[in-house]
């Protein structure tokens, strides 16, 4: 499976997926929750962002691409109050990508986790 990249989490297997799937030259990466080392969720919608960003650069860098090959965002979050500081995360870091983005307000599946991020970049 050279087309895969796994994290490593036991999601993965459990679920089934990777990480992210390289189809040529774009790459899809999956939901990715924003846990700090130890597995706790930070208090705040940002820091929880911040980490799942990182999870997503990670998956990227995997594939020979970065944040700034982006082209669309997914987002979701458990509360309508938490789009102000998402907006203000993704702005920091796609403010001169300028991919598409989706927004939405549901139930995760991790208790304390307030947000979810999936993207999809395209290798130049």
């Amino acid at each position: 499976m050279k087309d895969r990249i796994f994290s490593g989490s036991p999601a993965e297997d459990f679920a089934g997926f990777a990480k992210a799937v390289i189809d040529g030259p774009v790459i899809h990466v999956s939901g990715s929750l924003g846990p700090d080392a130890d597995g706790t969720f930070p208090d705040s919608v940002e820091a929880q962002l911040e980490n799942a960003l990182a999870s997503v650069a990670k998956a990227l860098g995997q594939a020979e691409a970065s944040l700034a090959d982006v082209k669309t965002v997914r987002v979701y979050i458990t509360e309508p109050g938490f789009a102000k500081g998402v907006a203000m995360v993704l702005k920091k870091h796609f403010d001169a990508v300028r991919p598409t983005n989706t927004l939405l307000v549901c139930q995760l599946p991790a208790p304390g986790a307030k947000v979810e991020i999936e993207v999809s970049a395209s290798r130049r």
